[in-house]
Order: structure tokens, then C-alpha cells, then sequence
């Protein structure tokens, strides 16, 4: 006989079911996540790294796709295959990519020098080794096995100056191309365990076509400030080492300078003859904290500054760090005042730095004995810069401590002392996330300075000690289209960070700023649209105005990689004794017509400031480019920044600055580069109030060949010529310099 099931009951069997199922797929979290990581194989297989993933050992690799278009659109199916492949054994982090193309022929698979991608192609892998969300090893190559590296703080800012030891091969296919990139353990810095870790990672393509797409492995919340958070997570990586995790690294460099003993028409005389071996070690002292160490170093500066005009400019110019040893760990320096900006330091003989993190704690801290003492002087309204041919040693403690919700505290010191002089400064800083989207940054420095008399007496600085504060609150609140910040700062008259950049002192500045954005849902002719509006104003100690403006741009991206911005600037500034009101207006304009050509544009003009003379002007100005490449050996590039001020309806002076370059790649080591820059300014001195010289003309030349077999593994050779012309003579040769650089790193 059958049961008969009561009618109440068999109408709960559905609903049960279909609890049970839900429950049970939401107890199980997403693979990927903190809670459930994809697994990292292990293989004792031996890689060769040469682009082809074919290999038996790249079939046991964990396998991942990047499903999510991020830019220009949102979350989006992209519009290409893409797959990644991890594997570690126990000396390298194995990560392959296959990128698939429906068009194999328009990939931009260019020649480039590290760290610069130039237009091609390109993929990259972002690694959190700390899985605790503070920044991350940012390692990309193109479809050639160019490479470049960086490290991403929290948000996804990027220092391209830092350099790691890793290995690419790439290679183009007829179903599209890959790579292979093998990271040693004894480049990383990871957790101190030999159980196994959790790591966040990103994976990302760019693929540059009408537009340049970003693709992801995961999707990417655009209002979470936070970008490293959003990683996918894996796990694996038990019992790997770093190593010994020692690098020697020597050096040799040659030099021979020819300079003219009177110009125009003296003869040449050697300026500088040296020939010097230098000793870099690093040393990691554990995984997480590096060691390193200098004698008689190597701080020459293979790449040309890039140009820039320091006409009619009341503040120093800012260049950037590019020398290994300060490049290393620089991240564990940067504060929100830019206190440490290790190119003050002009001319080192030792250094010793160490820095890393240990769990919650990150430490950086260096000594360095330097020769020469750079100083700038700075104002309120105007910055003052000498050298002084004295010996300094220079110091900086810097300690930082993660808190709950990726928020993080820390101290600073730095201190620079040579004869009477010195100069230090102590700080507390701190970074809080109170939501994903809310975030409030904030610096407080006291300093205590002391210059010679003498250097006091002809700068018309404070004499004996003195000291100053500086102050930085800033609070961001940042949606998936719309962001919303503000800014106060408090920097008093005696304020130096002697170590840093810093030219400006002796004020009160509020800044206030919003931004929205516009992102289509489909495909089309434009991919962005963006409005952005700032105001601000700034106050002297005494109260008075120092300048106070509003802001606003209108940023278009469209097809052909297009990006066109107009801004109008609407400014009340006080130079002096006098407040000027000016209207500026700028744009700018690139675009990619074709794979293999780059143009821009950028162009201002409205009313300016003669800080020469303190008077009203016009100012017009310039700036276009033009880049690409002729086959995947040959990089071009031309560009002419080009500035007039007028006073009173007449001309006060025209300058120029051409620069352009041709570089050769034999292979992704080995190139050969020519550097032309080329200075033109032209001064009407019938409209200065004082007298000065009409012209002035300077003409430099590099010629360098590379070879690189890693960042500290180099061999270069180079000369170097500088013209100078004036209102007596034309061009004329002043000075010329043969180098010689090798280098080589033995990694233990």
C-alpha cells in the first residue's frame, strides 16, 4: 500500500529544497576571495623563460581568465581572450600569459628600454606579498619581453623608479602572443613563514587599439579608494626561501672631461679625469628588511634630465630620483610633505640605508656622507637656490604602523649637519579609512635650523637657530563617478626640510575640488567624459592674500586613443607689493591616428606675470610632440615647448627648448640612443627695467649605447657635448665628456 503524504507537507518540499541550495552555495565564498584563494601549484619541472607556454610544467598551472574590461568601460565582457597561468617551484614565482587576438597583425609589438613600454602592448601581474592591502610589486612586460617595473601604494599610485631583478621573454604568435615572466624569491620581499602564504594578485592586459582597454581578472569597484584591496587572493608558497639574499654589486666608471679654457676661441684642456671603482651590497637581513650599503658609489646619471624652461619661474624646479640606491625602498619614505627628495643630495661618497616591513611595522632609514651641500631658500612668493662646496652627513628615520581598515600611523626624522650648519625635522603622519570610499590624510612637522653667518647674511635668512612647523590635513571622498576632496595646509615663515622639496613656506592654503565622471554602457565614439572644478586660496602668515583662483576643465576620450582638455583658470595672486588678476585659458589634445604614431598637443595663453620686473603681462605658450616607431627596432621622437610673454604691447622675451631622440634596439638589452636638446631664449631688453644680456643659446648632445641584462648588470658607453651661444658669439663648443659604465650584480 502507498503512503500518502499529508498535502501540507509534500508543498514544503520545494521551498526546503530550494533553502538547502542557496544556503549551501553561500556558505561555499567565491574562488579568489580571502576566504577561498586559488591554489598555486608546485613543480619540480625545470621553465626555460622564452614566451612559449607550451612547456609540460605550464599544464599543471593554476589558470585564470580576465573576464572584467575595467577602462575605459566598467565591468564589461572584454573584447578579447585573455588567460593567465601561476606556478612556483623553489626559487621562482612562475606567471605566463596568453593573449588572444582576433587581428594577430595589428599587435604593437615594439622594441623599448626598461621601463618605458612606449605604445605597444603589454600585460602585468600587480603581487601583494603581504596580503595586508599597503601597496604592491608592480612587474609588466610587452609582447617582446620588454620590461617594467614599480611599486603601487593602496590606491594603485605607482613610483616607476624602484627596480627589481626578474626575467620576461615574449613572443608574438598566429593566434596572438605570449609571455613568461619568472620572478625570483630573492627579488621579492614576503612573510617570514615557511607554512603556507596568501598573497593578493591582479592580473592586467592592456590592449591599445581605437581605444586603450584595461582587463582584469576580477572586477574593480571604482569607489572603493582602496585598489589593492580588491586583489584576487592565492595561496601556496610553503617552504620557499629568499635565500641568502645578498647582491654584490661593483661597478667601474670612466671619465674624461675636455673643456674650453676661455670662450669662444681658447683651447681645450682636461677638465676631469677619473677612473673609480664602486661597491654596492644589499643585504636581507631577513625576508622583509633589506640592508644596503655604498662605498665610493656610482651616482652618475645615464638619462638626460628632461627639458623644462626656468625662465620666469619664482620657484625651483623639480627633478626626479633616478638612482639606484636611493630608488630602493623609496616607497617607505614617502610622507605627504615631500621632505625626503633624495636628489638634494649632490654628490655622495658612502651611504648605508635599510628598509623593509615586518609584519604591522615598515621602517626605511639611511646615512649618507655627502660632498657637496644643496640648499634651497625658500618664501613665501619666491624660492632661492646655492651649492656650497662643504661635506654634510645626512640622515632619515622613517617608521609607519598599519592600523585596522588599511589605515596606517607614523613618525619621521631627518637631519642634515655639516660645519656650523644643520638642519632637522620630526614629524607624525597618519593615513584613515574610515570607509571604503572615505579617507583623511594628515602630516605634522616641527624643524630647527641653523646656517652659517655667512650663508645667512647673503640669503637674508634667520641667523643662529631657528625653527618652524609645517601642517597637512586632507579629506577624499570618492564614489564609482564622483570624487569630492579638500585640502588645508599651514607651512610657517622658518619652516626647511633641507632634505626634501619644499620651496615654499611662509603660508595658509585651503583647496577644495570635485570631479565627475561619465562612462557610456556601450561602445561608441567616446569612451569618457569628465568635469572637474577646484577652488582655492592662500594667505601669507600676516593674513594677506597670496592667491585665491577657480578651476575649471572638461576632459573628452574618445576613438583613435583621443583625450582632448579644455580648462579655464580664473586667478587673484599678489607678487610683492602688487595683486594681479588673471584669466588663463589651456588645452590639450593627443591622439593615436595609427598603431605606430603619437601626437599631442598642448597649448595656454591669457594674462601672466613678469615676476622679472613685477608687472602685468601676456603669456602664450606652446608644447607639441610627435612619437612612434619605424618597425619594431627604430623609436622616434620630436617635441618643441615654445613660450611668449609680452608686457605693455610689446615682445619681453620668446624661449624655446627642441628636443629629439633616436633610439636603435638591437633586442630588448641592447640599443643605441641620440639625445638632442636644443635651448633658445631671446630677451627684448629694451622692455626690462634692468639690464641684461639678449640672448642666450645652449645646445646639448648624447650619443649612449646600453646594454642591460638587469637593472644592475649594465655595461654603458657615452659622450656627452655641450654648446653655448650669446649675444659675442654663435654655438660654441664648451665642454665635452667621454663615460664608460659596467656594471654587475651577483645575486647569493
Amino acid at each position: 500500500m502507498n503512503r500518502v503524504e499529508p498535502r501540507a507537507v509534500r508543498h514544503l518540499w520545494a521551498p526546503l529544497v530550494l533553502l538547502l541550495l542557496v544556503g549551501g552555495v553561500a556558505a561555499v565564498p567565491p574562488p579568489g576571495s580571502p576566504e577561498n584563494p586559488y591554489p598555486v601549484p608546485y613543480t619540480d619541472t625545470a621553465i626555460t623563460v622564452d614566451g612559449d607556454l607550451t612547456e609540460a610544467a605550464w599544464q599543471t598551472a593554476q589558470v585564470l581568465e580576465l573576464n572584467y574590461e575595467v577602462s575605459p568601460r566598467e565591468n564589461v565582457a572584454p573584447p578579447v581572450r585573455t588567460e593567465i597561468l601561476f606556478m612556483y617551484d623553489r626559487s621562482n614565482f612562475y606567471i605566463g600569459f596568453r593573449c588572444y587576438d582576433p587581428d594577430p597583425s595589428r599587435i604593437r609589438a615594439y622594441y623599448s628600454d626598461r621601463d618605458a613600454l612606449g605604445s605597444s602592448d603589454w600585460v602585468a601581474v600587480e603581487i601583494d606579498t603581504y596580503n595586508d592591502s599597503r601597496r604592491a610589486f608592480t612587474l609588466f612586460s610587452t609582447p617582446l619581453g620588454g620590461q617594467m617595473d614599480g611599486i603601487s601604494d593602496a590606491a594603485g599610485i605607482k613610483d616607476y623608479n624602484w627596480d627589481m631583478i626578474y626575467d620576461t621573454a615574449g613572443r608574438v604568435f598566429d593566434w596572438g602572443y605570449g609571455v613568461e615572466i619568472a620572478v625570483p624569491f630573492s627579488s621579492l620581499r614576503f612573510q617570514r613563514t615557511q607554512e603556507e602564504q596568501t598573497w593578493g594578485l591582479n592580473a592586467v592586459r592592456g590592449y591599445p587599439r581605437d581605444v586603450s582597454h584595461q582587463i582584469w581578472a576580477q572586477p574593480y569597484d571604482r569607489g572603493n579608494n582602496c585598489r589593492v584591496c580588491q586583489y584576487t587572493r592565492i595561496r601556496g608558497f610553503r617552504d620557499v626561501s629568499p635565500g641568502r639574499n645578498v647582491e654584490i654589486n661593483p661597478t667601474l666608471t670612466a671619465s674624461t672631461t675636455e673643456e674650453r679654457t676661455d670662450m669662444p676661441a681658447g683651447d681645450f684642456a682636461n677638465r676631469d679625469r677619473q677612473a673609480e671603482a664602486g661597491l654596492s651590497v644589499r643585504w636581507g637581513m631577513t625576508p622583509n628588511l633589506m640592508l644596503s650599503g655604498t662605498v665610493n658609489p656610482d651616482f652618475s646619471q645615464v638619462e638626460a634630465d628632461a627639458a623644462q624652461l626656468d625662465i620666469n619661474q619664482p620657484f625651483a624646479l623639480f627633478f626626479p630620483e633616478k638612482r639606484p640606491f636611493f630608488t630602493e625602498g623609496a616607497d617607505f619614505f614617502r610622507t605627504p610633505f615631500n621632505v625626503v627628495h633624495t636628489r638634494t643630495l649632490r654628490d655622495p661618497n658612502w651611504g648605508v640605508k635599510l628598509s623593509g616591513k615586518e609584519g604591522a611595522n615598515a621602517l626605511g632609514m639611511y646615512v649618507v656622507n655627502d660632498d657637496i651641500t644643496n640648499l634651497i631658500f625658500p618664501g613665501s612668493q619666491f624660492s632661492r637656490t646655492t651649492s656650497v662646496d662643504r661635506s654634510n652627513m645626512a640622515s632619515v628615520f622613517r617608521y609607519s604602523r598599519d592600523i585596522r581598515n588599511n589605515s596606517s600611523l607614523g613618525v619621521l626624522y631627518t637631519g642634515r649637519q655639516g660645519g656650523d650648519y644643520s638642519n632637522h625635522v620630526f614629524g607624525v603622519d597618519g593615513n584613515l579609512r574610515f570607509t571604503d570610499s572615505d579617507e583623511v590624510v594628515f602630516q605634522y612637522l616641527g624643524s630647527r635650523t641653523r646656517y652659517e653667518d655667512s650663508i645667512a647674511a647673503e640669503f637674508g635668512q634667520p641667523g643662529g637657530t631657528f625653527g618652524g612647523s609645517a601642517l597637512q590635513a586632507a579629506y577624499a571622498h570618492k564614489t564609482r563617478r564622483h570624487t569630492v576632496e579638500f585640502l588645508f595646509e599651514d607651512v610657517s615663515r622658518d619652516f626647511r626640510a633641507d632634505q626634501g622639496y619644499v620651496p615654499q613656506v611662509g603660508y595658509r592654503q585651503y583647496r577644495g575640488s570635485s570631479r565627475h565622471d561619465w562612462i557610456p554602457r556601450e561602445r561608441g565614439w567616446w569612451s569618457r567624459l569628465s568635469l572637474i572644478n577646484e577652488g582655492y586660496y592662500s594667505s601669507d602668515k600676516n593674513g594677506g592674500l597670496l592667491a585665491k583662483g577657480l578651476q575649471n576643465a572638461f576632459i573628452f576620450s574618445g576613438t583613435y586613443q583621443s583625450s582632448v582638455m579644455v580648462q579655464h583658470d580664473l586667478i587673484r595672486e599678489r607678487y610683492l607689493d602688487r595683486q594681479f588678476t588673471l584669466s588663463l585659458f589651456t588645452c590639450s589634445a593627443s591622439l593615436n591616428p595609427v598603431r605606430f604614431l603619437w601626437t599631442s598637443l598642448m597649448a595656454g595663453f591669457g594674462d601672466g606675470i613678469d615676476y622679472a620686473n613685477i608687472r602685468d603681462g601676456e603669456r602664450f605658450w606652446l608644447y607639441p610632440m610627435i612619437s612612434g616607431n619605424a618597425g619594431p627596432h627604430v623609436e622616434l621622437a620630436l617635441s618643441h615647448l615654445y613660450e611668449r610673454m609680452n608686457v605693455a604691447g610689446e615682445r619681453l622675451y620668446t624661449a624655446g627648448i627642441t628636443e629629439g631622440s633616436a633610439v636603435y634596439h638591437f633586442n630588448d638589452r641592447t640599443l643605441v640612443r641620440a639625445i638632442v636638446q636644443y635651448y633658445d631664449y631671446d630677451y627684448n631688453v629694451a622692455n626690462y627695467l634692468f639690464p641684461r644680456e639678449p640672448e642666450y643659446r645652449r645646445l646639448f648632445t648624447q650619443v649612449l649605447f646600453s646594454y642591460k641584462i638587469n637593472p644592475r648588470t649594465v655595461l654603458f658607453l657615452g659622450f656627452t657635448d655641450n654648446h653655448y651661444g650669446g649675444p659675442d658669439y654663435g654655438l660654441t663648443r664648451q665642454n665635452y665628456t667621454v663615460f664608460a659604465k659596467i656594471g654587475y650584480a651577483w645575486v647569493l
